[in-house]
């Protein structure tokens, strides 16, 4: 992989980690379409790190409040809200100490599955937007539930951010609360991944096959792209405006088969 074609892929990454359209299943489009093959999901690994890096900027006050009330030792609204934020990140905890072998074939799987999960994705975001939200507080079975969607969520082309958004409003959670809550939740888990696949020199260029300087524009396009889709994605969801990600997300999908299948 060149410095290039990780630009291009970081860009890509960034700018669909937030939107509901599947960064993951964009990232096995574009390395399809440009005839890109990487060893493993190391790259990937890297730029989902990337986006979290942007995460930890935007909402960098919240998580700065949160790591306070750790230390109060006390139970209010701010340490509720960490075990709901814990609770949620266990479904894909499991899924990634139990089934990672499985979860990494499945980005090798190509275009079908993608396009699959990405009219999938559009199918969630259409019936979320006939759902008016009623505003209720977040409960531990909300938490659980809207896991449970990051968790099936790392099917390739089934968008992340659209499944748990998605959950939460079909829950009858406030748009912002449920957005803020669905971007924290993939915080330990990515950070998580990253540093056992650093451990495990999963990020040499040896291991990986990607020279260490594409990896590093991988990264910060990813980490630059995701702080516009970030904050755009915040604004988008306040206002209920997702029927365009509902059409580009049909669109996406049945190019996916098409290409596959013609």
């Amino acid at each position: 992989m060149n410095g290039l074609e990780a630009l291009l892929l970081g860009l890509l990454q960034g700018l669909t980690e937030f939107l509901p359209v599947s960064s993951s299943g964009h990232l096995v489009m574009g390395k399809a379409l440009f005839g890109i093959e990487t060893q493993g999901v190391t790259f990937e690994i890297a730029l989902h790190a990337a986006t979290v890096l942007s995460i930890i900027t935007v909402f960098r006050k919240d998580i700065i409040r949160l790591l306070q009330a750790c230390f109060t030792f006390q139970y209010n609204e701010d340490t509720r809200y960490i075990l709901l934020l814990l609770l949620s990140m266990l479904p894909v905890l499991i899924v990634g100490l139990f089934f990672k072998d499985q979860v990494e074939a499945l980005f090798g799987d190509g275009l079908v599955l993608v396009g699959a999960m990405l009219l999938v994705t559009a199918m969630l975001l259409v019936t979320a937007q006939f759902i008016p939200s009623k505003g209720l507080p977040l409960k531990y079975r909300d938490a659980l539930i809207i896991g449970l969607a990051q968790a099936i969520a790392v099917l390739p082309g089934l968008s992340r951010s659209g499944a748990t958004i998605s959950t939460g409003l079909l829950l009858g959670k406030e748009r912002t609360a449920v957005v803020k809550f669905s971007f924290l939740m993939v915080l330990i888990p990515v950070l998580g991944q990253a540093f056992l696949d650093l451990m495990k020199g999963g990020f040499a260029p040896q291991a990986s096959g990607i020279p260490l300087w594409s990896l590093l524009i991988g990264f910060f396009a990813a980490y630059l792209s995701g702080l516009a889709a970030c904050s755009w994605m915040i604004a988008l969801v306040r206002k209920a405006k997702l029927w365009g990600f509902v059409i580009y997300c049909v669109i996406a999908g049945v190019f996916c088969l098409l290409y596959t299948f013609i």
